[in-house]
Formats: C-alpha cells, sequence, structure tokens
C-alpha cells in the first residue's frame, strides 16, 4: 500500500512536468503566429511586448474623442476617401448639375447627298441611282468634298455668311458650348468642326452632313449652305475636269486649221501666179497644140516637097511653105519647152511665171497634197474633239441631294445623361489609376 501511494503521489507529480511544457509549446506557438501576423500588417495582430527602454518616453494617454467608424480607419484610409471626395464625387455631381440646368439645348439638322457621275449607264431605278458603288473618281471627289466642308475657308464663308460668334453666342450662363468672342480663325475652326460633323460611307458614296446650333432654323440655314457651297465646288470641278479633257483636242484642232489655211493660202498664191486652175488641164491643151502644129508642119512639110517637084527654088511658093515651116518648127519648139520636152530656154529659167509645165504640175501636186493632207488632219482632229466632248459629258460630275436639311423640333444636344456619366467615369478612372499607383509605390517602397 505504501509503494502504490508512493507510485500515486509520484504520478501526478510527473504529469506537471508535461503540462507545463505543452503550455510552453502553446505560449510559443501564439507568439510566433503573432509575430508573423504583424508582419503581414493585419490590424487585428496583437502587439508584442519587447523590452522597454528604460530611457523611452511613454505616450500619454489621452483619451481618444473620435467616432467609432473613424477610429476603424487608418489615416491613408482617410486620405484616399477625402480624396475620392474632392476628384470625383464633388466634380462629378458639379458637372451633372451644369448638364442639367445650365447647358443650353442645341437643335440639329441633317442632309445627305452624294458625288455622282454620268459615265457608267444610267441605273434603272431611282433608288439603284443612290445605291450603286461609285467608282474611284467620285470617291476621290467625296473626299475632296469632306476635306472642303470641314476646311477653313468653309468655315471663314460660314463666319462671313452667319456671324459665327453670333449665332454661337453664350446662352445664359452655358460657357463650356458657346463660341466666346474676338477669337482667330483657328479657332474658329476647331469650333466649326465641333459643331458640323460629316459621315462618309466609301461602300455607297453617300454622304451625311450634321449641323448643330443653339437654334433650329439656324441649324438648317447653315447645312443649306453648307449643300449650296458644295454643289458650286462639285460643279467648278466638274468643269475643271471637262477643260483638261477637251483642252488637248481644242488644240489639236487649232493646229490643224492653221495648217489646212496655210495649205490653202499657197495653193491659192499659185493659181494666182500660173493664171491657171490646174496645170494638168493645162498640160493637156498643151499636147493638143503640140499635136495640133505637129500635124500643120507634116503636111506643110509634104506641101514643100510636091512644090519643089514642081518649081525651082526661087519661087514664092517655096519660100512662103519654108518661112511657115520655120515659124510652125519654132512654135513646136516652144510648145515643147513649156510642157517640158528639150532644153528649157535661158531666158524663161528667170521668168517665175513661165515655168514648164512639168515644173508646174510637180508644184501643183505639192500644194495640193499639202492641202489634202491638212483637210484629213483637220477631219480628224474635229472628230477627236468631238469624241472628247462626248467622254467630258460622261465623265460630268453632279451633286445628287436626295435628303433636303431637316428642321429639328426636339433638343438632341448635349447628350446630359451621357456626358454627365462620362465626366463621372472618367473621374473615377483617373483616381484609381492614383490610388492604385500609390499602393504600388509603397509595396515596393
Amino acid at each position: 500500500m505504501a509503494v502504490r501511494n508512493d507510485a500515486a503521489v509520484d504520478r501526478p507529480g510527473s504529469a506537471h512536468p508535461d503540462r507545463n511544457t505543452a503550455t510552453a509549446n502553446g505560449d510559443a506557438k501564439s507568439k510566433g503566429v503573432a509575430i508573423l501576423e504583424g508582419l503581414l500588417g493585419r490590424e487585428s495582430a496583437p502587439v508584442i511586448p519587447l523590452r522597454e527602454r528604460h530611457d523611452r518616453i511613454l505616450p500619454d494617454n489621452k483619451p481618444d474623442v473620435r467616432p467609432k467608424w473613424l477610429k476603424k480607419l487608418s489615416f491613408r484610409h482617410t486620405v484616399i476617401a477625402a480624396s475620392f471626395l474632392g476628384l470625383v464625387a464633388l466634380p462629378a455631381t458639379l458637372a451633372s448639375l451644369y448638364m442639367a440646368f445650365i447647358a443650353a439645348d442645341q437643335y440639329h439638322s441633317t442632309a445627305s447627298f452624294a458625288v455622282r457621275s454620268i459615265e457608267g449607264g444610267v441605273s434603272s431605278d431611282i433608288l439603284g441611282m443612290f445605291t450603286q458603288a461609285s467608282g474611284g473618281s467620285t470617291v476621290s471627289d467625296s473626299y475632296i468634298l469632306m476635306d472642303y466642308i470641314l476646311s477653313e475657308r468653309m468655315a471663314a464663308d460660314a463666319d462671313r455668311r452667319f456671324k459665327l460668334e453670333e449665332i454661337y453666342a453664350t446662352r445664359g450662363l452655358d460657357y463650356f458650348y458657346s463660341i466666346g468672342s474676338d477669337l482667330p480663325i483657328e479657332e474658329k475652326l476647331a469650333y466649326w468642326r465641333d459643331m458640323v460633323k460629316v459621315n462618309f460611307d466609301h461602300a455607297s458614296g453617300i454622304m451625311q452632313v450634321t449641323v448643330k446650333a443653339f437654334e433650329p432654323k439656324q441649324a438648317q440655314e447653315i447645312a443649306q449652305f453648307i449643300v449650296d457651297q458644295s454643289d458650286s465646288l462639285v460643279n467648278s470641278l466638274s468643269l475643271s475636269a471637262r477643260n483638261d479633257v477637251l483642252r488637248a483636242a481644242q488644240d489639236e484642232v487649232l493646229a490643224g486649221e492653221a495648217r489646212l489655211a496655210n495649205a490653202r493660202a499657197g495653193l491659192r498664191e499659185y493659181r494666182d501666179k500660173s493664171q491657171e486652175i490646174s496645170p494638168e488641164e493645162g498640160a493637156k491643151l498643151a499636147i493638143q497644140l503640140i499635136g495640133g502644129l505637129e500635124g500643120e508642119l507634116t503636111k506643110l512639110n509634104a506641101d514643100l516637097a510636091t512644090a519643089k517637084s514642081q518649081m525651082s527654088e526661087d519661087t514664092p511658093r517655096i519660100r512662103v511653105l519654108k518661112t511657115r515651116i520655120e515659124s510652125l518648127e519654132q512654135q513646136l519648139a516652144v510648145e515643147r519647152q513649156r510642157l517640158g520636152a528639150g532644153e528649157k530656154n535661158p531666158s524663161a529659167a528667170n521668168d517665175p511665171n513661165a515655168p514648164d509645165v512639168a515644173g508646174r504640175i510637180a508644184e501643183f501636186e505639192e500644194l495640193e497634197t499639202e492641202r489634202e493632207f491638212a483637210e484629213r488632219a483637220y477631219t480628224a482632229a474635229l472628230g477627236s474633239l468631238e469624241k472628247a466632248r462626248i467622254n467630258a459629258n460622261n465623265r460630268q460630275r453632279y451633286l445628287a441631294l436626295f435628303i433636303e436639311p431637316t428642321l429639328s423640333q426636339m433638343a438632341q444636344y448635349p447628350s446630359r445623361l451621357l456626358n454627365a456619366f462620362l465626366v463621372a467615369l472618367g473621374l473615377l478612372f483617373a483616381w484609381g489609376i492614383g490610388v492604385m499607383s500609390y499602393y504600388n509605390i509603397r509595396d515596393r517602397a
């Protein structure tokens, strides 16, 4: 029994060291977890008391009078919340109030048209005329027209016509959408591009122009002005292209006319000099005359031979026959020389009005050939000019207006809800980027 009691006494005594060891291990583990949570920055982690220095100044135990919800926030959270209120909430509220009560109503006027060409045939229906795919030339003209509508020239013309500073003057307290006063043309152009929008559909070639103004009638008038100016530009481009196509053909016609006139003048001068319509006809007459002279000379030679057989040489008849024969031979030689046979008379060589028939025929044929060639060239130039005129007419451009400038009855601009939402979204996005950048820098520091 004594041994059991001793064992019983020793048994609880032996359990105490085990319990103390487990308690020590648990305390060490809880301290390690607390230190880890403190390193991770958890607010709920307990603070592990460190060995305090005797010279450390103890903090003042002042009561914290902040509300409970504010006590839960740290300083950086307070700054983030304040920045959200100052940079997002307040500006978004002011923008919404401005859009709701201060921004002036704007009305729009819309016009739709297209640049078309006559070439390519006529469409079978009216709808096809506006929906058929346009050629490359009309597409380029459409882009030219779009740039012209948004150009400084159009803005300056509209300013001279409507006085943009008066039409788009400040309405009430709405200074954001007004144009201002005494602005240079560059700022007027920027405002013009804000109030005039141009949309171009490349597939159909349809261009839509939208004009905004504070009065619906003013928007319609400005849209009509843009349509009129666009029509004038397209007509001028069409006329310029037509003149470019016709200019070369007209130059050819003018050159052909001058050449034909010179050829006809040379032929007329030759006829005045030679006193004959055609040297060929003169050659035919000369040949007939030579043939008659030769026949008569042959007859006189026969008469002379007969007279010599019957009479002496000194008889008057024989002398007369010889004289006539000599005259005929001289006349025959002259006619043959004029025809071009034999040697040319030196006295006739210096006479420009008495060339031989062959020379006259050669000169006449040269002039006549030049005249005929000039006439053919002139006829070909006239044909080319007519063909170029037809092609130019087929390539003529015109402005097909199928939606007249509309007159709005209800204000569509500015988009108050959308603008307020976009302002709030942009501010929130910028604020979020700033906060994320702060935390990124803080974590890397």
